[in-house]
């Protein structure tokens, strides 16, 4: 068995016999090299009572380089792509240690979700939301947390997929009179949401777009 065998399996089993961290990590596929992270949402954040799991790969040259992470379950965040799970974090990039475990580091995105750094953010887009709105943005990620993450008032015991009782304007962190209103004057919803999104047009930042700006996107 070699090293990196070794230094997996003993990180998998210690995480299985610490029953007080509440981090799991599963296989996928049986394979010790692609494992599935899980942690419950942090208490106190928009993301309470979520459970979140994320994809590990572990590199050829594990520990003297760094696991690979995303998170599987969608995510509201500054420093998480909504998109893809990417992770901005500098332990999985160059401040990476060979000390660090698959257990410390999740423990380390948990504390992320506690702590977004908007002033580097991996989804430009929800960092500006965070720092122009807080309160819009804690919203948004709790409603992001009911819907993907089984958090409290979810769909977690309806049987229904995310996307069968989502709102796509609450997906957005936006204010539904606002997306009507444009979408009276007889813009399609879809790309009202997607413009209003982009213009982070939210909160307080709302008094900084005109009217004119809205709509001479939405004639893009």
């Amino acid at each position: 068995m070699d090293a990196r065998l070794r230094r997996v399996n003993k990180e998998i089993t210690d995480c299985k016999n610490d029953k007080s961290s509440n981090i799991k990590i599963d296989l996928i596929d049986e394979s010790p090299f692609h494992l599935k992270g899980s942690f419950p949402g942090p208490q106190d954040t928009p993301y309470e009572g979520g459970h979140f799991e994320v994809d590990i790969v572990i590199p050829e040259s594990y520990p003297f380089q760094p696991v690979k992470m995303k998170f599987i379950t969608k995510v509201y965040h500054p420093n998480v792509s909504s998109a893809s799970g990417a992770i901005c974090l500098d332990i999985l990039k160059d401040a990476w240690s060979p000390v660090l475990t698959l257990k410390s580091t999740l423990i380390s995105l948990q504390s992320l979700l506690c702590s977004p750094e908007p002033n580097d953010p991996q989804d430009a887009e929800v960092a500006k939301h965070f720092t122009t709105s807080k309160r819009s943005f804690e919203e948004t990620a709790r409603y992001w947390t009911q819907i993907y993450a089984g958090g409290p008032g979810g769909i977690a015991k309806s049987g229904k997929s995310p996307e069968a009782v989502r709102d796509d304007v609450a997906i957005a962190g936006l204010e539904k009179a606002h997306v009507d209103q444009f979408e009276a004057i007889g813009f399609e919803r879809g790309k009202v949401i997607d413009v209003l999104r982009r213009l982070n047009y939210r909160g307080a930042n709302v008094a900084n777009i005109s009217e004119d700006r809205v709509v001479e996107e939405l004639l893009k």
